[in-house]
């Protein structure tokens, strides 16, 4: 039997790391310059946490969680939890009164595979705890925008309020009733969703459900004073940063510890799967996991999502791993010369390659060429009794002769780099 990877899971191959690094790069440039610092935090997590804070009756902790039921562990479905235990557990807040921090991994979950959407993910959580500042709300919104256009993604930002504890239970009794009017034109998870999280229905994909529910009651029709002031005000921060965006009443939540503002960033090349990046305030949730009371925000984004966008743009070309240096060596002594200098070019900051099995020149020159080398050198007896080497240059194809010295040879690579710049 041919084994292979498991349905969900993915081998990410080197054509395609180029642009994982790209986008890693890249995002943690710009958390630099917003000051964010990176945690990492463990795959495996008691199951409580996941329970606790996204909520038991979700559909991640009912049914796409990968739980070890004898140990009551699981693998992360996602990393919101995970940093706010240990946030709690190694009392964060003490160093500093606001905690900028991130952490990029994969993630678990038991969905059914589809274009954007795997059973091992990988995202980029972003979380800002200690502050309940609109403006804190508007900063991570307009870095996320930024975020997309370095990379050279289109996306639109959208944006709701999900209320608080005070002011949600009258939206949700007004949803209610208007869900059960239409319950029996709704499909078999929004019947169960109504009598566990309602606004869930709001987020179904289907669209006989879409339909029943495009006249629902909006929640900014019920927000409290102090709910309305705060959602007002990330309005007007986002328009002082020249952030677009457009309200959308029906964006809700999958994950029971949001409040007040939730936003997706969101694209319509990727099908089904428009969501790259999404989140939202969470001011209770640190509390409920036995912390301190202390808000936050924060967002996920996927980092499969943005590759899929790459790959569809011109800018997102898979990039070749090239090389600096070939060093082909022709016979035993020559051979032996060039492994030793690749190992000092390397140490010097040059990327070098060689074959160590000894081919011909034109087998080797063959093996530069596929390796995208910007220049070879080429030693052989006569080269090792001159001690001088040639350096050929693979897109001019001029050729000029260096001592057989690192040091040399870096200068002259490095040079000719410089000139073709």
């Amino acid at each position: 039997m041919k084994l292979t990877a498991l349905n969900g899971f993915k081998d990410i191959l080197p054509d395609e790391t180029s642009l994982w690094y790209q986008v890693e790069s890249q995002a943690r440039n710009l958390l630099e310059r917003f000051h964010f610092s990176e945690i990492r935090l463990p795959v495996l997590e008691k199951t409580e946490l996941f329970a606790r804070s996204i909520g038991a009756t979700t559909d991640i902790v009912e049914k796409e969680m990968y739980t070890f039921i004898d140990k009551q562990v699981t693998m992360r479905p996602e990393a919101t939890a995970s940093l706010m235990r240990a946030f709690i557990q190694h009392n964060l807040q003490a160093q500093k009164p606001i905690q900028r921090l991130f952490t990029i991994g994969p993630m678990f979950r038991h969905e059914r595979p589809q274009k954007g959407r795997l059973r091992q993910f990988h995202q980029m959580d972003v979380e800002v705890l200690g502050s309940a500042s609109p403006r804190i709300d508007a900063e991570l919104m307009a870095m996320g925008s930024l975020l997309f256009t370095e990379l050279g993604i289109a996306v639109k930002l959208e944006l709701n309020s999900l209320g608080c504890p005070e002011c949600r239970p009258s939206y949700r009794k007004n949803l209610l009733e208007f869900i059960n009017s239409r319950l029996d034109r709704l499909c078999s998870d929004c019947k169960r969703r109504s009598t566990t999280n309602p606004l869930r229905v709001l987020d179904c994909k289907k669209s006989a459900c879409k339909k029943q529910v495009k006249d629902a009651p909006s929640i900014l029709e019920h927000l409290c004073a102090d709910c309305d002031e705060h959602f007002l005000s990330v309005q007007k921060h986002l328009d002082q940063l020249d952030v677009e965006f457009s309200l959308n009443k029906f964006m809700v939540r999958g994950l029971d510890y949001y409040v007040r503002t939730t936003f997706e960033f969101v694209t319509d090349e990727l099908g089904a799967q428009s969501a790259v990046c999404a989140g939202g305030r969470y001011d209770g949730l640190i509390e409920a996991l036995g912390g301190g009371k202390t808000p936050g925000i924060g967002f996920a984004l996927g980092l499969e999502r943005l590759v899929l966008l790459l790959q569809l743009y011109d800018n997102g070309a898979a990039q070749e791993n090239t090389i600096d240096l070939f060093l082909a060596g022709l016979g035993e002594a020559a051979s032996e010369c060039c492994f030793k200098l690749m190992h000092e070019l390397r140490r010097s900051g040059i990327r070098a390659d060689m074959d160590l099995d000894i081919k011909s020149l034109k087998s080797q020159m063959k093996q530069a060429d596929k390796a995208g080398a910007a220049h070879v050198l080429i030693i052989g007896e006569q080269e090792l009794e001159d001690r001088k080497a040639i350096l050929r240059d693979m897109a001019t194809k001029e050729q000029q002769r260096v001592a057989i010295e690192a040091a040399v040879i870096k200068q002259a690579v490095e040079r000719e780099s410089r000139t073709m710049a």
